[in-house]
């Protein structure tokens, strides 16, 4: 047997965002997308996300970002995006997709899951409730040509 020398990444755990006011973040995301606090600690919170989480931190430090970002993936892009419309301190940026900035300057880029490769193992679809959620013939063509259908 090969001797391995380097790690595989599997995926991301978490994502760690700075916001000025921890319960003003969970106030506005809660306002976004059903959200199920996975709890405290040393002034932070954590935001399930079936088997992945967000952490916010209260040390925003940098100024607002325009290129650096993360991807948040919905199973609904345009009922998130009506939601978005509707609160305060949003800036929404002008991309082909949907891009904001939260009240606190993190980039934000929305997806839906059907059209993008990711995918959830079943049972955690099923315990997020969202067994049945599926893919585009797209998604699923990029899936098998990398042998992940």
């Amino acid at each position: 047997m090969k001797s391995k020398t380097k790690a595989r990444v599997v995926g991301i755990n978490h994502v760690a965002l700075e916001v000025g006011d921890v319960d003003a973040a969970l106030e506005f995301y809660g306002n976004l997308f059903e959200l199920k606090l996975r709890g405290r600690h040393d002034g932070m919170a954590f935001i399930d996300i079936g088997d992945q989480f967000i952490n916010l931190s209260p040390r925003r430090t940098q100024e607002p970002d325009r290129a650096r970002h993360f991807g948040l993936v919905v199973d609904d892009r345009e009922v998130f995006r009506q939601a978005l419309q509707r609160q305060k301190g949003v800036v929404l940026l002008d991309t082909p997709g949907l891009d904001f900035l939260d009240p606190w300057g993190n980039h934000v880029q929305v997806v839906q899951y059907d059209g993008i490769q990711f995918t959830k193992a079943a049972g955690v679809l099923r315990g997020m409730g969202l067994e049945g959620l599926g893919k585009s013939a797209e998604a699923l063509a990029e899936l098998e040509k990398k042998g992940m259908a």
